[in-house]
């Protein structure tokens, strides 16, 4: 039933789904309150002081690919000083990334169309040198099925292929341990997934999109922030929400969420030694997948079964968390990012102050500190080389270790010293990763993420359910993007503002603007064949390619 006339939102969760939800609630008058767990704005996007005089560190670092729409079109709106698309214009372009294995040279490939000689001759040995060792059958494979990913129809994607892993897709098992390793290690470090899990509509389709990002003029694939997250983006986001009459209180945990016949009648939270109950019109929950499945209750249950799926979907989380190390000296190694091919925990690294021109790291600390080499650490699962056991059971220091080993015998090949111990100042580790008091083995994360394993589509909700003032937004929800990522969240919360907006009864207020992934327009009359392919049940035909 629309309800005109109740205006007030309230928002369990300050991260990017949050303060997305916001930012498109307020500017359409709604009143907004913002509860947010912690201490400092952003969630998993907020920069986090590394030594007491504010080191910047990541919980993971920042990456921006081409296929953003959703939050690089918040993000033009958020002034920054003098630019004139505001935040938008503090992301840089890369030009190169890089492919590390142990014991052979470095792989550089290009992030981006061809804007240079070298740029062109990157492309080239991309698509024409198979430069990773792939037999000609493997490699013809493998573009054989990315080409028939980009061939089939949304409803093919959505029905077909969202049910069958990606390791199956490829057919992995079927060809080398190189094939395996090289495109294995790539869905681990881009993602955080295990292929053999993954469903191959997301990978697929991203996999696309990265196909797209550097074959299409105009278009980078390969975005970074010109400095660490809160100070580029989330700061001057939080300060334009307060000015514009958000409510944002920080270090408020949700801790139940109460609910009648009616629906949701109040957030229960912790404020300093006791407790608050927080009431509004609509309910919006922006808290992660595994947070959400302890937040739901029997009463929200009765009002809407199906949400019981959110258990069952927060059982599909995995690690994919940073670790920084700071140098003595600046190491830019690529200018952009190095994806560790043959390391078993998955690593991908970019060195910071190639792309942070105002961070002076000489000034903090011992003034000793040069760059930064922020490292993402995708598999928590697998031993590693020098201590031969998975990082989960490591100590933070065997975990450091361990990275850096990785690192440097990826690096430093054919006589080429490209990391040294002397270059190494400390390290920090994101402190989500913690071990309980008492515990032995095995650590804990606190920011896990979602993996979108096959068949896991229908298990996720959309942003409006079935308790009439109760929604959700989070990188979990039924979104275009269909991957677990701040631009899901960013969409997610949209959609979340437009049911929000259809059930106030209020249609004076635009909705949200809602952006479908790009597709190449090259394959677009084989994608409409493939539909009718589709709705007959036949199955997907090379076939259809052959016809103009």
């Amino acid at each position: 039933m629309k309800q005109a006339g109740r205006n007030k939102v309230v928002i369990l969760g300050g991260g990017v789904a949050g303060m997305s939800a916001a930012h498109e609630l307020v500017e359409r008058g709604y009143a907004v309150t913002v509860l947010e767990a912690r201490d400092v704005a952003g969630g998993k996007a907020r920069s986090i002081p590394a030594t007491f005089d504010g080191l910047p560190g990541e919980h993971g670092f920042r990456f921006f690919p081409s296929f953003y729409q959703h939050l690089t079109h918040t993000m033009k709106s958020i002034p920054f000083g003098r630019n004139a698309n505001g935040v938008r214009d503090n992301l840089v372009n890369t030009s190169r990334a890089a492919a590390a294995r142990f014991g052979k040279d470095l792989v550089m490939m290009g992030t981006r169309f061809p804007q240079s000689p070298q740029d062109f001759l990157d492309l080239a040995d991309d698509f024409f040198g198979n430069p990773f060792g792939l037999s000609d059958a493997e490699a013809s494979f493998f573009g054989r099925r990315l080409m028939q990913i980009a061939s089939s129809c949304d409803e093919r994607r959505r029905r077909q292929y969202e049910e069958i892993p990606w390791w199956d897709f490829i057919e992995a098992e079927r060809f080398s341990a190189n094939y395996r390793t090289v495109l294995g290690s790539a869905t681990r470090s881009l993602v955080a997934a295990d292929p053999r899990k993954a469903s191959t509509r997301t990978i697929g389709d991203i996999t696309l999109q990265a196909f797209m990002g550097v074959t299409t003029p105009g278009l980078v694939y390969d975005r970074v922030l010109n400095g660490p997250t809160s100070a580029a983006w989330i700061e001057p986001w939080l300060k334009q929400l307060r000015a514009r009459g958000v409510e944002y209180r920080m270090s408020c945990p949700v801790r139940a969420i109460e609910c009648d016949a009616s629906g949701v009648s109040g957030v229960l939270v912790s404020r300093g030694k006791g407790q608050e109950v927080v009431r509004g019109d609509w309910y919006l929950a922006a808290v992660p997948v595994e947070r959400m499945a302890l937040l739901l209750n029997s009463a929200m249950l009765s009002l809407d079964p199906a949400l019981a799926n959110i258990r069952a979907l927060s059982a599909h989380v995995d690690w994919m968390n940073g670790i920084q190390f700071y140098l003595k000296q600046k190491v830019p190694i690529v200018n952009g990012h190095v994806m560790y091919i043959d390391s078993p925990w998955a690593l991908t690294s970019i060195s910071q102050a190639q792309f942070w021109p105002d961070v002076k790291f000489a000034d903090f600390g011992d003034r000793q500190i040069r760059d930064c080499l922020s490292v993402d650490i995708s598999n928590w699962e697998a031993p590693g080389v020098l201590y031969d056991k998975p990082a989960r059971t490591c100590t933070f220091e065997e975990i450091a270790e361990e990275v850096w080993h990785q690192i440097r015998v990826s690096l430093n090949v054919g006589g080429v010293l490209r990391l040294s111990d002397e270059m190494l100042h400390s390290w920090f580790l994101d402190p989500a990763i913690h071990q309980h008091s008492g515990a032995q083995s095995e650590l804990h994360n606190h920011d896990p993420l979602l993996i979108n394993v096959a068949g896991s589509w229908k298990l996720r909700p959309r942003a409006d359910t079935a308790i009439p003032n109760f929604f959700l937004a989070s990188d979990y929800v039924q979104t275009n993007t269909d991957l677990a990522c701040m631009e899901s969240a960013n969409e997610a919360a949209r959609r979340a503002v437009n049911a929000i907006i259809s059930a106030s009864g209020l249609p004076d207020r635009t909705p949200c603007e809602i952006f479908s992934m790009p597709e190449p327009e090259l394959f677009s009359r084989w994608r409409t064949r493939d539909k009718i392919r589709f709705d007959q049940n036949l199955k997907w035909d090379a076939s259809v390619m052959q016809s103009a």
